[in-house]
């Protein structure tokens, strides 16, 4: 067996776990698959494909990526129950000898008190029963004693020991709630390896968490203090404000190895189409001002620093953005490419579509290049998004004409597809885009009310892509919805539909499984 290098910093992908988490950030299974591909094109060592208890669809993703990915190992998380650990080990297991069981159990006092109810001695017990109780399916088991920054530093000692023990062969320390400065945390980290005989025998991780903005520094503070694995998202997504951003701790690592002193297997020329691509597939935009993948991380404006650049890059730039797979200049497709050069432009984006998906997204994108002088690949990747929500369309838009003024009401007419029945409408309202809801609340007799509505232009110039964000409550249930289109009223009711249809789906899947809860009530 070849033996790890000492110095090399394992990189654990969350994004389509912790990172779905993200309110506002849920995926369809189309989407977990093309950004899991893009984590192995960015070379990461260990992809988190989701918890598979917590629903059928993330049994289903989790499953799907363990049979179709080469090289990452494939994680699957599980609270230390049997139930969870079986239902994990059946997702992870088409991945073979790559398959880990990511079990956790809360540690802290705060959390042993209020949450679990439980003695340190029970917590002791049940991590240790089901730490070996995941090993009898995988050999390659991680255990999270969760809110570990705020654990007593002693207990926190004694169960990292007793789980290495039990079998465990990574130990995940997580920041959970983000509270740790790096000072601290990097403290943690060397107690531990100060206080665990065994620790050896494990690859210590950590978790870290970003309510405090720390997230990066506190990973980084426990690779100084022995971590070899840090956990991360694709541009931080994750619960509350976030996770450590994968694209900040790579680039970190590989820039300042000379304080460091390690290293990462990541292709960091593909970091940019990899947050580009779960930027656009989650709705989630990228704030401009963030670090490395930022519309404005590589701009320059002042005089000072334009004339220190082009006199030599370096003065103002500590990597290049070819270093992060930001071209130079961008290939524009238009209505007269064809098809060939459309496959090999999205082979390169990163997408890997099926014949009939290729088809259907260039038909997309002639119908695009239309109305638009140029189309980019952000525009590409919209068409690819919306393909790829994996939505069964009861409804399906045909036509909008809206009529609005500063002086007259806003009328929309609204034409929508139900199988080979076409419904048409029209409804008065506060502005087009609430008269073009309002009819099809109408016309479908489902009343939403709308919670959250956003709208950003995903490319560039007067005729942009406009994506539209949404979320809906039906009947007590809150869906989100995403819709693009160079008409913003047209993407705002696309993205309306789409959560219709979302809610239609999960109505459905409900009411399929009424009927095996009424037997028992029969026989009493």
């Amino acid at each position: 067996m070849k033996a790890r290098d000492k110095n090399r910093v394992i990189i654990f992908d969350t994004t389509l776990r912790d990172g779905e988490q993200c309110p506002g950030a849920s995926m369809r299974l189309g989407e977990k698959i093309q950004i899991a591909r893009q984590l192995e094109r960015l070379k990461v060592d260990v992809i988190e494909a989701g918890f598979p208890i917590a629903s059928p669809g993330d049994f289903e993703a989790v499953k799907t990526i363990a049979e179709q990915s080469k090289g990452p190992r494939i994680a699957g998380l599980a609270r230390c129950l049997k139930k969870d650990i079986e239902r994990c080990a059946e997702a992870v297991m088409p991945a073979g000898n790559r398959a880990r069981i990511h079990a956790f159990l809360a540690t802290s006092a705060i959390h042993r008190e209020f949450k679990l109810k439980k003695a340190k001695n029970e917590i002791l017990r049940q991590a240790v029963e089901h730490v070996k109780y995941a090993r009898s399916f995988v050999d390659d088991v991680q255990f999270s004693p969760e809110d570990a920054s705020r654990t007593e530093p002693e207990f926190l000692a004694e169960i990292t020991r007793a789980v290495i023990d039990a079998g465990a062969t990574t130990i995940n320390i997580p920041d959970t709630v983000g509270y740790a400065i790096p000072s601290e945390f990097g403290r943690l980290i060397g107690y531990l390896f100060e206080h665990v005989p065994n620790i050896g025998q494990a690859i210590v991780h950590v978790h870290c968490h970003n309510d405090l903005g720390l997230a990066v520094a506190n990973s980084l503070a426990a690779v100084q203090n022995g971590a070899r694995g840090v956990e991360c998202t694709i541009n931080g997504l994750g619960e509350r404000a976030g996770n450590c951003s994968l694209e900040e701790i790579a680039m970190a690592i590989r820039l300042r190895k000379d304080e460091l002193g390690v290293t990462t297997g990541i292709q960091t020329k593909e970091i940019f189409r990899a947050s580009r691509m779960v930027s656009q597939l989650t709705g989630m935009m990228i704030q401009r001002n963030k670090a490395v993948v930022g519309a404005n991380a590589f701009a320059h404006e002042s005089g000072i620093h334009q004339d220190g650049m082009l006199k030599e890059r370096s003065t103002y730039e500590i990597m290049s953005p070819q270093d992060v797979g930001i071209p130079e200049s961008e290939l524009v497709l238009g209505k007269h490419s064809g098809r060939h050069a459309f496959r090999v432009h999205m082979n390169k984006m990163g997408f890997k579509l099926t014949d009939a998906e290729n088809e259907l997204a260039y038909n997309r994108f002639i119908e695009l290049a239309d109305k638009k002088k140029a189309v980019y690949d952000d525009d590409l990747i919209a068409i690819v998004q919306d393909m790829l929500q994996d939505v069964p369309s009861a409804y399906t838009l045909q036509y909008l004409h809206v009529s609005a003024g500063s002086d007259t009401v806003a009328t929309a007419t609204v034409q929508l597809q139900k199988g080979e029945e076409t419904l048409q409408d029209a409804a008065c309202g506060d502005g087009p885009v609430d008269a073009a809801l309002k009819t099809m609340d109408r016309m479908t007799g489902v009343q939403g009310t709308l919670l959250d509505y956003a709208l950003h232009a995903i490319t560039r110039g007067k005729d942009a892509m406009a994506e539209a964000t949404v979320s809906v409550r039906f009947a007590g249930e809150t869906v989100p919805g995403k819709g693009s289109s160079t008409d913003v009223v047209e993407a705002s009711a696309k993205a309306y539909l789409n959560a219709l249809n979302r809610h239609l789906v999960n109505r459905g899947m409900a009411a399929r499984k009424k009927p095996a809860k009424r037997k028992p009530r029969k026989k009493a």
